[in-house]
């Protein structure tokens, strides 16, 4: 698969990596969220040559070829080139249908003698990226991309996500948490699911309020999409997962139209498993009826490229629209049938102008909507009969209508052959539309632990099934502004610039639906506090009496507009220190600002945050045959826009406690008794009562930013011409992280310690921003308008040391695409351990970023340490295609991975006390055994496998394409996370044990598509 074999007179073991470096700017420096290629290559020894190349997009560039016969020419829009060799001034050698891959070099050489002369008889040589060596010896880090013609063969779901799991590394993250148009999230490399970083053209498109996700294109509008699982550049930043980089096709000097139409039969699908109580007095029944949770699908898609002005000006458009329509049965705590519809429109346009052989502008459109409704009607779980009509889904989840517009220009200037600027700006205009309830009822929360003595022996809900409404006219604007300037000097190329971000977020939040608030079930002991231990904690509710059943009044409201600035510096030296040996030295610099409601700064981390970027490869046979690269580096994360909704507004939470005699036909209690509280009312464990944040008491003084060290080894050889195999081992390191801490009375106890008088100290919010596991400093109120000053270190809050460790080997083999056939095998063994998964937390469905359960008081953190949620410490990956006979294709995709950790969570200690803040069964313990994460087992092995198979008929001039795809083949079903809230010994949760989610049955999709 090397480029030195296709020609009879081979460039012998010449260093690609030099030839990569040596002149000009390349692949080892290119600019951030890459969206170029470079051509290199080496040609016979003479004078006055030079190398033009030009791409079937008008874009033409020529590079004079030095003494050593080296060229190379960086920075080219992606695209199909015509490589020719010139010599005086007349084409002497060709090469047609080069294609540039996204961020690497492509190597093209000319061998043997030419001259003028022979320009007349020149005979196009057909090459392109399939055929060149498969091992890039100039990038240093851990990279994988895939293209346009490979989405087009490969059996996958039309998301960015889905494409993202082909990447060694990659698992699905937890199904609780979902991207801005409903999108499935991937975990890379042990980070949480909101460390990922999306581009669309170079665009940043990440979701800006809370990082789940991010906008993307429509699927056949994808001309490459890379994932970078680690070792990226000092050009990229504000992840410490993966980026997700997605370039978008470009018209060409030829017209081209196509369109595709995909049905997704809902008498294809399987059906799905039931969920059944696992212990309890209803051990055994069913709990949640899956079995008619099925939807159809359709997708239409179209496109159309090619030039307004040949050589000059192009566009290319495209458009999707996916509809799904079913219905999902709730569970028996709650039960009601939800009619749901959901339309995803797409869409996205780019014009590319090239002013002249130096200056080339890109605009880039893209749309990604949601809109969603759903009907909603009573279900009755004995006779399995759907009910009354009861409202519409107004609970925001999901939204009725989210996504954002994107719209960017990228400019770039060849100034002169070494020295290159870009210049890109864009916003992103974000929506998110959740209709108001009409519904006066109060919610009602968990049912299913109602009195059933008082009900009749079911549970009572009401037309009601949504407890919290959001804003309808929030709304959020995303800036980025980025400008790179390369140059090229002697052996180094030096690449610096600027990424600058701003969002603002617009009438965020959420309030408690129906009358304002909600009433919530429970049971519990019935002699033992429902929070606390003792009368005098700061958040202490009496033990219930009776036989434990108590509801609460439960109120929740945040809601500020809000905004946070991100700017960025960096600096990067690609040195070519010999034939064989590329070092990438770089240094980034990020600055990090966020505001509350009132434009007050609450988070200044603005010192210098230098993130050190070290990469090396080695071309240890000078052939590209044996590759050895290592990286390391420090990964800066930001918080985004809505963590000032809790931590630094106005945020109100609070639940007020009663014992009740009797419930109403709507649910609501009866007959209401409070029951003691340290406050005398409502009480809120993290204080948020609904009071202004100081933005001085926002955060510890001493804050610093989340961030993540990594170290990469690896090898890539070649095998034979066409399979090339290596290994991959990764270590990830999160240094500090950032969430909130609620314990007051800790700090209470210190300023005693410390002597300070209890009657000088004002009040004490909950929730401060803190680094977990490290010495903070907090600005305590006191009654004379000034502030203390108090340490806290681990010892002072009980906490152990943060950690979250990600170790990870992976093998591979592969074969690329030589008109047959292509193939990947992938293994990986890895292990994510710690006592925090990071800005979320899964196994309890929290995506309140940076405010998790973790590190609000000491207790919930013991036992903390355990394999975390992300962790599969087994996966298997294998993909590819076939071409049967001319006009047949089948292509296959199979992911085998262990199961995630499974959590048990119950009250505290052998005592199983619900002490501090009164959380209840969220500490690690279980049953009165300490319970730390992974020790209750893991989910099952899950074995997906996909296949297609197309068929093109040469009757159509192969432009008509009829495909079947059938996922999960074998119809592998299968629990992937559980619920995992165990209650006492006494009184057990009932849910606890019961499956949330499975594996997709086998469902089938048939498609129609036609290219001209």
């Amino acid at each position: 698969m090397s480029s030195r074999h296709y020609r009879a007179n081979s460039l012998g073991r010449r260093s690609a990596l030099a030839l990569a470096i040596s002149l000009g700017t390349v692949s080892g420096a290119v600019f951030a969220q890459a969206t170029t290629g470079s051509i290199f290559g080496q040609v016979p020894a003479g004078a006055g040559q030079t190398v033009t190349v030009t791409s079937d997009t008008g874009v033409t560039r020529t590079a004079t070829v030095g003494e050593d016969g080296r060229y190379t020419i960086g920075q080219l829009p992606l695209g199909k080139y015509t490589v020719t060799l010139n010599r005086d001034g007349a084409a002497v050698d060709s090469r047609s249908n080069v294609t540039l891959r996204v961020g690497a070099g492509t190597e093209v050489g000319f061998g043997g003698a030419a001259s003028a002369a022979s320009a007349s008889s020149l005979e196009g040589v057909t090459v392109s990226a399939n055929a060149l060596p498969s091992i890039d010896v100039s990038s240093v880090d851990s990279r994988t991309v895939i293209t346009s013609e490979q989405l087009a063969k490969l059996p996958l779901a039309r998301t960015a996500e889905a494409i993202a799991l082909l990447a060694p590394g990659a698992v699905a993250g937890s199904s609780f948490f979902t991207g801005p148009t409903g999108n499935p999230l991937v975990s890379i490399a042990g980070s949480a699911v909101t460390e990922n970083a999306y581009y669309i053209n170079g665009f940043n498109t990440t979701d800006p309020l809370s990082g789940f996700g991010g906008i993307t294109l429509p699927y056949g509008a994808i001309d490459q999409q890379e994932i970078l699982a680690g070792g990226y550049g000092a050009a990229y930043g504000r992840s410490s997962g993966g980026v997700i980089s997605q370039v978008g096709k470009r018209g060409s000097n030829e017209w081209h139209f196509g369109g595709q139409v995909l049905w997704e039969p809902k008498g294809t699908k399987s059906d799905p498993f039931n969920y059944y109580s696992q212990i309890g007095a209803n051990a055994g029944k069913i709990y949640d009826r899956n079995r008619d949770d099925k939807f159809w699908r359709t997708t239409y898609s179209a496109y159309a490229g090619g030039p307004l002005i040949k050589d000059t000006l192009y566009v290319f458009v495209a458009a999707e629209q996916e509809r799904r329509e079913g219905s999902v049965t709730t569970s028996s705590a709650s039960p009601f049938v939800y009619k749901q519809n959901y339309r995803n429109p797409k869409y996205y346009g780019k014009i590319d102008w090239n002013i002249n052989d130096s200056n080339i502008l890109e605009l880039t459109g893209a749309s990604n909507k949601q809109n969603y409704d759903a009907s909603i009607y009573d279900y009755d779980y004995a006779t399995g009969q759907r009910g009354d009509f009861t409202g519409k889904d107004t609970s925001g989840a999901p939204q009725n209508k989210s996504g954002a517009d994107v719209y960017s220009a990228k400019f770039t200037s060849y100034i002169t052959d070494d020295l290159t600027l870009t210049a890109l700006y864009g916003k992103m205009k974000g929506t998110y539309y959740t209709a108001t309830a009409d519904s006066t009822l109060p919610s009602i929360l968990q049912a299913n632990q109602q009195n059933t003595a008082l009900t009749g022996g079911g549970f009572i809900t009401n037309a009601n099934p949504s407890a919290q409404i959001a804003d309808p006219k929030h709304k959020s604007t995303n800036t980025n502004l980025r400008v790179d300037l390369s140059y090229h000097i002697g052996d180094h190329t030096i690449t610096a610039g600027i990424d600058n971000q701003k969002v603002t977020d617009q009438n965020d939040g959420i309030t408690t639906s129906g009358p304002g608030y909600a009433w919530e079930y429970w049971q519990t002991d019935a002699n033992t506090p429902i929070i606390g231990t003792s009368p005098t904690d700061a958040a202490y509710v009496a033990p219930p009496g009776g036989q434990g059943y108590y509801v609460a009044r439960y109120v929740y409201s945040t809601q500020a507009s809000v905004r946070t600035t991100q700017r960025a510096q960096y600096i990067e030296d690609s040195w070519q220190v010999n034939d064989r040996w590329l070092l990438k030295l770089g240094l980034r610099n990020d600055q990090f600002t966020n505001y509350n409601q009132n434009g007050e700064p609450y988070l200044r981390l603005k010192k210098p945050q230098w993130a050190p970027r070290l990469g090396a490869t080695w071309d240890v046979n000078g052939d590209s045959s044996l590759k050895i690269y290592a990286n390391a580096g420090r990964y800066f994360l930001a918080l985004p826009a809505s963590v000032a909704l809790r931590s630094a507004g106005a945020s109100l939470y609070t639940r007020e406690y009663f014992t009740y005699t009797g419930i109403d036909a709507n649910g609501a209690p009866t007959g209401l008794t409070p029951i003691f509280s340290s406050t005398g009312g409502p009480i809120s464990a993290n204080r948020e009562y609904g009071i202004p944040r100081d933005p001085k008491t926002a955060a510890g003084t001493n804050i610093k930013s989340e961030y993540q060290d990594e170290f990469i080894l690896g090898f890539d050889a070649m095998l034979t011409d066409k399979w090339t195999y290596g290994a991959k081992a990764t270590v990830r390191k999160l240094r500090n992280a950032i969430d909130d801490v609620g314990d007051s009375s800790a700090i209470l106890r210190k300023m005693d310690r410390l002597g300070i008088d209890p009657d000088t100290i004002g009040d004490i919010q909950g929730s401060y921003l803190f680094n977990p596991g490290r010495a903070n400093t907090f600005l305590i109120p006191n009654v004379n308008g000034g502030y203390y000053k108090v340490d806290m270190n681990n010892e002072d809050f009980g906490f152990p040391h943060s950690k979250r460790n990600y170790y990870g080997l992976n093998l591979y083999l592969d074969h690329a695409w030589d008109g047959k056939y292509q193939v990947r095998f992938d293994y990986l063994y890895s292990k994510s351990y710690g006592n925090s998964e990071g800005q979320v937390r899964s196994d309890i469905r929290q995506d309140t970023v940076s405010a998790t359960v973790d590190w609000d008081y000491a207790e919930v953190m013991q036992y903390s340490n355990g394999e975390l949620a992300n962790s599969r410490k087994h996966q298997f990956k294998i993909y590819g295609s076939y071409q049967l006979a001319p006009e047949w294709m089948v292509s296959a995709n199979a992911n085998l991975s262990s199961g995630a950790p499974k959590s048990c969570l119950g009250f505290y200690g052998p005592g199983q006390t619900n002490p501090n803040l009164g959380y209840g069964s969220y500490y690690h313990w279980c049953e009165g055994q300490p319970s730390p994460p992974g020790d209750a087992g893991h989910n099952p092995w899950t074995y997906i496998v996909t296949g297609a198979v197309e068929y093109r008929p040469m009757w159509a001039d192969s432009k008509l394409a009829f495909n079947l795809t059938v996922f999960n083949i074998f119809n592998n079903r299968e629990q992937t996370q559980i619920y995992p809230i165990r209650g006492s010994t006494a009184k057990p949760n009932p849910r606890y044990g019961i499956p949330l989610y499975q594996t997709t049955p086998r469902y089938a999709r048939v498609g129609i598509t036609y290219d001209f």
